[in-house]
């Protein structure tokens, strides 16, 4: 009987235990986690500074489903080394744990940046993160963000929603400088600032003090509770000391396989073809790949690279992010871009396309284009003619892909997990009258939570036509 370890109890090793033992009932399988809690939903961490959800709502697995299963957890469990040549890894207590196959899952960190009184704030990457922020925000009177970038965002909206008045701070000219344009930034920071966040862009953090942070030039901005959001890297010491090939991750092929042929790597951790990919749904995706290959279920299934779609979520603010969005047109030939603005409502739309094919797009603010935009994206398809009816579904008579009636049944609702309409309807004509049920069939809704508009829509629809009560 294989005997596979996963070390590792993060989005990343969660679905590759669940993908395997749904594939093989036999399978021996230990999973090591160095958080103390049962698998949760980073993605969601926002939604619980914010007071809209409740930890135990973003909770991955029942801590019944191991039991129910016949997986071993051991949360709380560090895993210190590994020892290859007997097979076997080794906990913080001295413990032997030995595999035939092992998968690091390790996830990534967050980057706590060099400045004085660091110590004084708080890091905003985990659900321990997320509680010491709350008991902090209890009793604070102004909050200060340190970080421009997705997870800065999402903590400063956050904090926001909590009637706490914020100052976001960021070293870089706008925000999410990786995947928005400067002028986007611009319309993003505007919109923040109608939901209570202050940002500041273009700023040095000298040093965190008991009063607030104090910048490059001696300026203090005040603030009883700081967080810090600097970004993340990804946890590669395990590997390193073992010898494994790493670079910024540890390096995989398209099996997920390392260096050692025995051992595989999945998630934030891992480095694919010089690629290290921060989001969920590449996360899923790779371990899909190597639940396969380890059951036998599909012994040609390999991880090609992800195409990314970022989003933003944070209430109140739409954001729908991918590809290429930093493109020089003056310089760039070979780009024909579309783009509309109107910063008095938050509205900012972009379209790269080359050779007839959008390759990278920026939809802030709401818009029904988001479903069509990411279907063209995702698949690589030709961009119809009508670039405005495009960026304006229902202009010229353009069908609209977030309707329900009109969206194919190949169009993908749920990005996280690659679910389809066609699935969904599936789902729903076998018996899942809900989202609730349908959720649980297909997983969708239960990533990044962008797309559940989408999937009430869809169920909603085929309850109306079929005359049902949803």
């Amino acid at each position: 009987m294989t005997r596979l370890v996963v070390v590792g109890n993060g989005m990343a090793g969660a679905r590759l235990v669940n993908e395997v033992r749904a594939r093989d009932k036999d399978i021996e399988i230990t999973v090591f986690g160095a958080e103390t809690w049962q698998p949760y939903n980073r993605v969601l961490l926002s939604n619980v500074v914010a007071g809209t959800m409740l930890p135990d709502q973003v909770r991955l697995l029942d801590p019944s489903w191991y039991a129910d299963h016949g997986v071993t957890a051991r949360p709380g469990v560090a895993v210190t080394a590994i020892d290859r040549r007997a097979q076997a890894v080794v906990t913080a207590d001295g413990e032997r744990e030995p595999y035939d196959v092992l998968v690091l899952a390790t996830g990534s960190e967050a980057v706590v940046p060099p400045v004085a009184g660091a110590e004084r704030a708080i890091a905003f990457r985990t659900l321990d993160d997320c509680q010491a922020i709350l008991e902090a925000a209890g009793t604070a009177r102004r909050a200060v963000v340190v970080g421009g970038g997705l997870l800065g965002i999402e903590a400063a909206r956050g904090l926001a929603g909590r009637g706490l008045p914020v100052t976001l701070l960021h070293l870089a000219g706008h925000l999410m400088e990786r995947q928005l344009d400067p002028e986007a930034g611009v319309v993003l920071g505007e919109t923040l600032a109608g939901l209570g966040v202050q940002t500041r862009t273009g700023v040095v953090v000298e040093e965190i003090t008991d009063g607030g942070v104090r910048l490059a030039g001696g300026e203090t901005v005040e603030a009883d509770l700081v967080v810090l959001a600097c970004g993340v890297r990804p946890v590669t010491g395990l590997a390193r000391e073992t010898g494994l090939e790493v670079a910024r991750g540890i390096v995989v092929d398209d099996e997920m396989r390392t260096s050692d042929p025995a051992v595989y790597a999945i998630g934030e951790c891992a480095e694919h073809r010089g690629t290290v990919y921060g989001l969920v749904a590449p996360a899923w995706e790779q371990a899909t790949v190597v639940a396969d290959l380890l059951t036998g279920a599909d012994k040609e299934a390999r991880y090609h690279g992800s195409r990314l779609v970022t989003r933003l979520k944070a209430k109140s603010v739409e954001l729908a992010a991918m590809g290429e969005t930093h493109v020089d047109e003056a310089s760039d030939a070979s780009a024909e871009v579309v783009r509309f603005s109107h910063r008095a409502r938050g509205t900012y739309r972009k379209l790269v396309i080359r050779d007839g094919r959008l390759v990278g797009a920026i939809l802030l603010g709401e818009t029904a284009a988001v479903g069509t935009v990411t279907q063209l994206f995702d698949r690589g398809g030709p961009v119809p003619g009508d670039r405005a009816g495009l960026l304006f579904p229902g202009l010229a008579g353009a069908a609209v892909a977030d309707s329900p009636v009109r969206m194919p049944d190949a169009a993908k609702v749920c990005q996280c997990n690659n679910v389809t309409k066609g699935q969904i309807r599936a789902c729903w004509e076998s018996g899942a009258r809900d989202v609730a049920a349908v959720a649980a069939a297909t997983r969708a809704t239960t990533g990044c939570g962008g797309c559940l508009d989408a999937v009430e829509g869809i169920v909603g629809w085929l309850c109306e036509q079929e005359g049902v009560s949803a």
